[in-house]
């Protein structure tokens, strides 16, 4: 009991805990305040703001433009979801009529340059907030969900380059696929996959490791245009506008936009 006492006094001692939860246990009316003040549902706008903080300066403004470029790409992929077949026998003669014969199919254009401009402001918004020292108490948990963000639109781009379905699409997923090979426990070359055993029997392998979910297949097929259709479309928006909410919610509660530490 006390082992236990001491561990989870160590973790709400730690900077971790601290920079995620602003409060102590609820164990009094104080704490019961905070929390609910805390909390991205129950207190969505902060208790005070400093005037720093809405002090209109120099910022780049490169959040603000990701978030627009954000919205582009989920209205013009919207649009293009009422053409576009997952399929291999449609995929690529979708993309084709997409550009030469529906009307306003200059929204695939839009969006294939709206997600390159995404990905080179991400990297720029990071360099910014890098270099004012952003990444320090009391933003380490801000930073945190930002570099979460960064690799949600990566894993973005990365998954949309599969739905063309042409050559260089297909080539460059199987490339990029094979380092999930090198992933730690999960891979099939990677650092000690090769001692999960039982028996004699290897618990990695070609067609249970890191690469066989991220493919659906041993190669790059039906399956994984299918897969990445529905992780570019569903799941890694929806996970990128959820962290974005509790983002833009701990920029306000840290007293806004950060400037020079």
């Amino acid at each position: 009991m006390n082992a236990f006492s001491s561990a989870w006094n160590a973790l709400t001692e730690s900077q971790v805990w601290k920079s995620i939860f602003r409060h102590g246990a609820v164990n009094s009316n104080r704490n019961r305040v905070l929390v609910m003040m805390s909390n991205v549902f129950l207190h969505l706008h902060p208790v005070k703001s400093r005037k720093a903080g809405i002090k209109l300066r120099y910022t780049w403004c490169m959040g603000g433009i990701t978030f627009f470029l954000f919205l582009v790409l989920t209205f013009t992929g919207l649009l293009l979801m009422f053409y576009y077949r997952p399929t291999v026998e449609y995929a690529y003669a979708d993309i084709i009529d997409l550009g030469e014969h529906v009307p306003l199919g200059v929204m695939r254009e839009l969006h294939r340059w709206g997600a390159h401009a995404m990905v080179i402001t991400v990297w720029l918004h990071m360099f910014r907030v890098f270099m004012t020292g952003s990444y320090k108490p009391p933003r380490e948990f801000n930073w945190g969900v930002g570099v979460i963000l960064l690799v949600l639109t990566l894993l973005l781009s990365f998954t949309g380059y599969l739905l063309p379905w042409d050559q260089l699409a297909i080539w460059a997923i199987t490339v990029g696929s094979n380092m999930a090979r090198a992933t730690p426990l999960a891979g099939t070359e990677g650092p000690l996959s090769a001692a999960l055993k039982i028996g004699d029997i290897n618990i990695i392998n070609s067609g249970s490791d890191a690469r066989f979910v991220l493919l659906g297949a041993r190669s790059v097929g039906e399956n994984t245009l299918l897969r990445f259709y529905v992780l570019h479309c569903v799941g890694l928006p929806l996970a990128a506008a959820f962290l974005m909410a509790v983002h833009f919610w701990r920029v306000r509660k840290d007293g806004g936009i950060s400037g020079p530490m």
